[in-house]
């Protein structure tokens, strides 16, 4: 078997999902029927967060996330650069979240595109 570096299974990753940009995700959000996903740990979800998102770091996604969110709900999922939110809605899919995908640059891209914080 051939060994991958966590950068091949992100790649990987995103082959399979769908990305948003982080103006997308401004421009779904403003419509509604969106749910953001934060998947990012505590720390960092305390340091501020999208308005209104569901948080759920990545290492609980597979056994909080039936909880907490419907299947067919549109579901962007974001982490503070891009990867761990590819990782988490490639997941996503194979759990039935058809209609989940990732924010590309994360946090940090939705902070540069003017999106609202909150703490």
């Amino acid at each position: 078997m051939t060994e991958k570096s966590g950068s091949d299974l992100v790649s990987e990753a995103k082959a399979r999902i769908q990305e948003v940009t982080p103006v997308e995700a401004l421009a779904e959000g403003e419509q509604g029927g969106v749910v953001f996903l934060d998947v990012r740990e505590p720390n960092e979800w305390n340091l501020g967060h999208v308005p209104g998102a569901i948080h759920v770091p990545r290492g609980q996604l597979e056994n909080r996330i039936e909880q907490l969110v419907d299947r067919n709900a549109r579901v962007i999922v974001y982490c503070a650069g891009g990867s761990r939110s590819a990782l988490a809605a490639d997941t996503l899919g194979q759990l039935g979240y058809a209609r989940a995908c990732s924010m590309a640059a994360g946090f940090r891209g939705w902070v540069e595109a003017g999106g609202e914080i909150e703490d």
